[in-house]
């Protein structure tokens, strides 16, 4: 026994699709614009967009890795440019925020997601390590995890170490004593090794890894082989 006692994981596109649940929330969103103040999407559109990202950015350089922070502000431009003033347009660019937060965790779990969690939780501790800023208790994660940790709490994003060493350090672990599980052979896979974490790659979709040097300790194809590649590592 080597003594692991926690399970870091990934989110976006380990447990489930992103890419098509932004693109729901963002229909959500603009629906909710076209009726509340129809005016605000004539400048809500992506090349508009990107100028006031960049604009965001210059004024809040130490906000950079906050995806929420940065979206509302990118919301409050919006709402001015539409002609609200402050006061009114913060109230709405924290309302237009919310509708999306709302979709953006209204998550479809990959096959095999729950089952997983539930069967790791019951004999490990769980935090979710994400670069994105999904909520752990509003995609349904609580139940299974003790906590979440995102750029927006450390100021550095994956696969930077102090992403890892956050919950090592909350914790008190060695890195010997964690496996991070995730999708990304460098954010998740590079990061963690780079730490002395144990690493279980979740390649769904086959990847070749191509030039990349990130060996993960275990490589599973699906999410209900992740408590094999685990126990694996843990009776090693």
């Amino acid at each position: 026994m080597n003594g692991i006692t926690l399970i870091t994981l990934d989110l976006d596109n380990t447990l489930w699709d992103v890419d098509s649940i932004i693109v729901k929330a963002e229909e959500t969103l603009v629906n909710w614009l076209r009726e509340e103040i129809p005016d605000s999407l004539s400048h809500y559109r992506r090349e508009t967009l990107t100028e006031i990202r960049e604009q965001v950015l210059v004024r809040h350089p130490e906000y950079r890795h906050d995806l929420s922070f940065m979206r509302t502000e990118v919301m409050f431009e919006v709402m001015l440019r539409t002609g609200l003033k402050p006061p009114e347009a913060r109230v709405y660019a924290q309302r237009a925020f919310d509708v999306f937060f709302e979709g953006r965790n209204r998550v479809v779990f990959f096959p095999g997601a729950l089952d997983m969690l539930h069967e790791l939780s019951r004999r490990f501790d769980l935090i979710a390590l994400t670069n994105g800023n999904a909520n752990i208790v509003k995609a349904g994660l609580s139940e299974f995890m003790r906590g979440a940790y995102s750029p927006a709490d450390v100021g550095q994003k994956k696969p930077h170490p102090a992403m890892f060493n956050a919950p090592l350090e909350e914790l008190s672990l060695r890195p010997s004593q964690a496996i991070h599980v995730g999708d990304h052979l460098v954010d998740d896979i590079q990061g963690a090794n780079d730490v002395g974490m144990h690493s279980v790659w979740v390649n769904l979709t086959n990847q070749s890894r191509g030039s990349n040097d990130a060996q993960p300790t275990r490589e599973v194809n699906n999410l209900e082989a992740v408590i094999g590649a685990v126990e694996a590592i843990y009776s090693a």
